[in-house]
């Protein structure tokens, strides 16, 4: 027999001020396909699906479930469709339990506690661990995702659609999923997928439409393409090679000796006996699944948690090597010394989504700030003029809000705010989480130059392939504490996946 297309999309057109988002975009998904939508940050690509997701109005344009044309007026109308949909930027609220946020998205006729013992199940199932009655205010990203991916599959959904789903899974479990995606697709269900990740595209997804600048460029498959190929469709061009390595490291800049901490709300994770490292010239990477103690060691090193005893936290001193303790400086104290941080939530976190990127500026850099208080508006606008144009951010000007930014433009901004800084130190969490391909590649290139020129890194990410590429030295957190250092040149991918899960040398031991 055969079917209609589950989904289809005809001569779909968005603009907002200044900007086409889609541009004549037309879109066909078979019943049981697994077909990736891919293009650069800005490209169209969220715009689309959330006029699918009904959560946007297309100008011009139809849509089609089964071959039977719909106008989507809402989440609500789509999901009776059968249409799921996992955000990048996530849709909760976060005074709320888990399991609360996720019933808010289900029928009426379920009540909370059914909704508590699917959650169970599915998270078992697909091997995305979840407390049900944790607040969503004290997780981090990684962990959002994993409600956002749970609440969708528990409406059994006809249409699935993914943006950047794996990005809090180890190895293992991105295998894991992908197989329960195909066991999905093999019951009829169809599966939008958006990932930055190119070889994950071709071992997943049969089919893939590739959008440039809001128009379609190309519909391949995948499996019959090379990275290279798919760069060239999404970007114009295969992404810049990193620069060479540098071997020149130089004095200790941070230390951590033996640090353990409570966790500071029920949730959380205790840390123990962390001890790391961090040299002039030097990039130390932290891999790790999201909820491990990551966000709780970002807090001690930023200065937003300053229950440290003495001698546990220590920065050298600029001009005489003498270490200082910073483990009671606050997170200003800190960026005098040289210290600066990105963390790993962009919006509400790293900026303020409502304030300007002039303003925004100030959140962090205070150059443009006088002795008496007074902001000098210009120098200000001169700086944030000066990031958009050397980081290539594509942006309205200085004057535009920082959430009407793609995600990969306000993590190229934010990163930028902090290396035009000229730090001695940068910590940097989840560097290109949510990242194109031509975006991720500027990034890490920044900061290699950033080590070259003397600076001390430490990047804490759950992706692993940009460890490897940028790390000298890699440490693995798995509940709360750290593995032994590993060369980052000579860690093998299947070693560090069994070390993501606490398997390392002697740690059943301490378990």
């Amino acid at each position: 027999m055969t079917f209609p297309p589950r989904l289809q999309l005809s001569h779909i057109s968005k603009r907002y001020p200044g900007v086409l988002a889609n541009d004549d975009v037309s879109l066909l998904v078979q019943p049981g396909e697994l077909h990736a939508v891919l293009g650069e940050n800005g490209a169209g690509k969220s715009t689309l699906m959330k006029i699918i997701y009904g959560a946007v109005a297309p100008d011009s344009g139809s849509i089609a479930i089964d071959a039977v044309p719909v106008s989507i007026a809402s989440p609500q109308q789509a999901r009776a469709l059968g249409i799921s949909m996992v955000y990048q930027h996530f849709s909760l609220f976060e005074t709320l339990t888990v399991a609360q946020n996720v019933w808010l998205g289900l029928d009426r006729s379920v009540s909370l506690a059914q909704v508590e013992a699917q959650i169970g199940v599915i998270s078992s199932q697909y091997g995305l661990p979840l407390e049900h009655d944790r607040p969503v205010h004290t997780m981090s990203v990684g962990e959002r995702q994993r409600v956002e991916i749970i609440r969708a599959l528990l409406t059994r959904p006809r249409l699935l659609i993914l943006d950047e789903p794996t990005s809090v899974l180890t190895p293992q479990a991105v295998t894991h999923l992908f197989d329960t995606l195909r066991q999905l697709a093999g019951s009829g269900c169809s599966v939008l997928y958006i990932s930055h990740k190119l070889d994950e595209i071709r071992t997943l997804c049969s089919a893939c439409t590739v959008l440039r600048e809001g128009k379609v460029t190309g519909r391949v498959n995948p499996q019959h393409e090379s990275n290279a190929s798919l760069s060239r469709l999404m970007i114009g061009a295969e992404p810049a090679r990193l620069p060479p390595r540098s071997s020149a490291i130089g004095a200790v800049c941070l230390t951590l000796n033996s640090l353990s901490l409570a966790r500071d709300d029920q949730f959380g994770v205790d840390l123990s006996d962390l001890s790391l490292s961090v040299r002039e010239g030097e990039i130390v990477g932290i891999a790790g699944v999201s909820g491990n103690g990551q966000q709780a060691l970002l807090k001690v090193l930023s200065g937003e948690d300053l229950r440290l005893a003495a001698g546990v936290l220590l920065m050298s001193d600029a001009t005489t090597d003498a270490a200082i303790d910073i483990g009671q400086l606050d997170p200003h104290e800190r960026r005098a010394l040289g210290l600066r941080v990105v963390p790993e939530e962009r919006l509400g976190r790293g900026a303020v989504p409502g304030m300007a990127l002039t303003d925004n500026l100030l959140l962090t850099r205070r150059e443009s700030v006088g002795s008496t208080g007074w902001i000098n508006r210009a120098r200000l606008r001169e700086q944030a003029s000066e990031l958009i144009q050397r980081f290539r951010i594509k942006a309205g000007g200085h004057f535009a809000v920082a959430r009407s930014l793609s995600g990969g433009n306000l993590q190229k901004y934010i990163v930028g705010r902090e290396i035009a800084a000229t730090p001695r130190l940068l910590i940097v969490s989840q560097p290109t989480w949510g990242v194109d391909i031509g975006a991720s590649a500027q990034i890490r290139a920044e900061l290699l130059r950033l080590r070259d020129s003397g600076c001390a890194l430490l990047v804490i990410s759950e992706e692993l392939e940009e460890l490897f590429e940028l790390c000298d030295t890699l440490y693995v957190m798995a509940q709360g504490r750290l593995s032994p250092p590993l060369a980052a040149q000579a860690a093998e991918i299947t070693q560090v996946g069994e070390w993501m899960s606490g398997l390392w040398p002697g740690r059943h031991a301490q378990a």
